[in-house]
């Protein structure tokens, strides 16, 4: 399959990079984008040449989020819609956090909003020291629904506090305090230290990883389909809200929201 929004590469050793590919825009998830990192994600979970799958961005952006020319299509869409797009989103990061091979993250740039949620579903993600961090939805008058439960069960509920609500950009060190990351290093490093994650995998017996992956998911927080289904109605349910009317469109008219004081 041809990909226009992803880059896929495998190298000899079964080391499959999948890289979000509009640099011109951070990395940012349109529709095309979800759609393509859902089939992306089966279709690299089905081959059995793949043994480890290397999440990363092209450019200087790991994941801005979401796509805001995507966020106003649902502001204009009827609630169907709006929950028909959610889900799908929903489904992407369920597909990425299930692929039943390892999932590590390179996060060479900025991750914001959707591009937190994308660094959790990984099963590690290493940082470059200069990237840059934040759940930023609640300054458009958004939550960040569909990506909580992954980011709930990275970080768990204490940590996930100070960052959740506040929209509050932070580096990749405190990422790594955090949890979204294992670790910050140089840029320099970071394909040496990624390396030091993949290698391991390769003397491991691929279908007990995958096993042992299915295993962890068993016994870690549950991410339902009840769960999801909440989530999206909570973000269905704020797209339909006032406060998101006039946080994007403040951010499309280049004008200061009417919650912001000082």
């Amino acid at each position: 399959m041809s990909y226009h929004t992803l880059s896929i590469t495998t190298d000899p050793r079964g080391v499959a990079t999948l890289a979000l590919d509009r640099a011109d825009k951070h990395n940012a998830l349109s529709a095309q984008m979800i759609a393509e990192l859902t089939q992306a994600a089966r279709q690299l979970g089905a081959d059995n040449m793949v043994r480890v799958v290397v999440l990363t961005g092209q450019g200087k952006s790991f994941c801005a989020g979401g796509d805001l020319g995507w966020m106003q299509d649902q502001m204009a869409a009827d609630p169907e819609t709006r929950f028909t797009e959610a889900r799908k989103l929903a489904e992407m990061l369920k597909s990425l956090n299930e692929i039943p091979k390892p999932l590590i993250g390179r996060v060479q740039g900025q991750a914001f909003g959707g591009g937190v949620g994308l660094a959790c579903v990984c099963d590690i993600a290493i940082a470059a020291d200069h990237a840059k961090f934040g759940l930023t939805e609640t300054r458009l008058g958004l939550i960040p629904a569909t990506i909580g439960p992954y980011v709930m069960a990275r970080m768990g509920e204490a940590m996930a506090r100070r960052i959740f609500m506040n929209a509050r950009v932070f580096g990749a060190a405190e990422a790594a305090e955090l949890g979204i990351v294992a670790r910050a290093v140089p840029g320099a490093d970071l394909d040496a230290r990624l390396e030091d994650e993949v290698a391991p995998y390769l003397a491991c017996a691929p279908g007990a990883v995958a096993a042992a992956k299915a295993l962890t998911r068993q016994l870690g927080p549950p991410i339902t389909e009840a769960i999801i289904d909440d989530t999206i109605r909570a973000l269905v349910a704020c797209w339909e809200g006032d406060e998101a009317q006039a946080g994007i469109g403040a951010f499309f008219e280049r004008r200061t929201p009417p919650w912001v004081k000082g």
